[in-house]
């Protein structure tokens, strides 16, 4: 059912392009920035990750045929992927699943546009959300109103990480390191059943298992 891909895509796509995180890492690299170039910054990451993540919506396939890649291939990478992820987010692991390096972090310092590296990937458009996109994208079959659905809540999560960036310092004060840590974990839980779910859906579909694919 739509309701039921879009709460699924909705749930994936919040862990892996992580806005919780997101706030922390985007007021510690612009908090000597003016708002308007906050503003700014935050504006053009945010578009310049929606083509990013977009175009693997609808090339998603084509590279998957163009590399050989099956689909329980695929669910099965990104529910190990997702797994890791997940796993980072529940005991508060710092990883460049969802979100920079320490490496990353201090190139980014001495940068005076944060926009494309690294707000736009890898903070948006990371590994875990590009394998998130193609991983939901294909497993609609096609473009019908789940691939649909599926975009909308990418959309959705994006428009939700830009108004995230516009107020992160206000809400890192309000709800401090704790706060936002209770978030991220609780996420982590449901994105590690989400993504033992793929790998299950993959190993039944690949046959590899006989007790699954009854």
């Amino acid at each position: 059912m739509p309701i039921d891909t879009f709460l699924l895509a909705l749930t994936t796509f919040f862990a892996t392009l992580g806005p919780a995180d997101l706030l922390v890492v985007y007021a510690a690299l612009t908090q000597k920035n003016t708002q308007a170039e906050r503003r700014a910054m935050a504006l053009r990451g945010t578009v310049i990750a929606a083509v990013i993540l977009l175009f693997f919506a609808v090339f998603g396939e084509v590279l998957l045929r163009l590399f050989g890649i099956t689909l329980p291939a695929l669910r099965i990478a990104g529910g190990i992927l997702l797994l890791l992820i997940s796993i980072d987010m529940v005991f508060a692991r710092h990883s460049g699943g969802t979100g920079t390096t320490p490496e990353e972090e201090n190139e980014a310092q001495s940068r005076a546009d944060i926009s494309v590296f690294p707000l736009a990937t890898p903070l948006l458009a990371g590994p875990g959300a590009i394998s998130a996109v193609i991983l939901l994208t294909t497993g609609s079959g096609g473009f019908n109103i789940e691939w649909v659905v599926v975009v909308l809540a990418l959309l959705a999560i994006l428009l939700l990480c830009y108004v995230v960036m516009l107020v992160a310092i206000p809400i890192q004060r309000l709800l401090g390191i704790t706060g936002l840590a209770v978030v991220s974990r609780v996420v982590g839980v449901l994105l590690a059943a989400l993504a033992v779910q793929f790998l299950l859906d993959g190993l039944k579909s690949s046959g590899l298992i006989p007790g699954l694919a009854a």
